[in-house]
């Protein structure tokens, strides 16, 4: 004897239920990169408001680099490969993308 599950519990979701997944999966990767992109930009104008000798300009270049890091990250998720309009647009300096590897 086998057991087969009433057709309202399908082992196959639908395509409407599908769409209804992607859409929720979208709007969390949108939210994710505008929190990320927040973050970043606050960490970026703290860097920028740092006098190039004050103490602690290394830790605010560090955490401007961990926040583009993530931000980029973030970017690639949502199917976003190039970053150099991210580059410009948000005027990131060459001294946190080197920590990032970048040249």
């Amino acid at each position: 004897m086998s057991f087969r599950p009433p057709s309202s519990i399908s082992a196959t979701p639908s395509p409407r239920d599908l769409a209804g997944l992607e859409l929720d999966i979208l709007a969390e990767k949108a939210g994710t990169l505008g929190q990320a992109g927040r973050l970043m930009e606050q960490k970026l104008a703290a860097l920028r408001a740092a006098e190039p000798d004050q103490e602690g300009r290394d830790a605010l270049r560090r955490e401007a680099a961990d926040a583009v890091q993530a931000y980029f990250i973030q970017r690639e998720a949502c199917g976003i490969r190039r970053h150099q309009d991210a580059i410009a647009e948000y005027r990131i300096p060459s001294e946190v993308l080197a920590r990032l590897g970048a040249r």
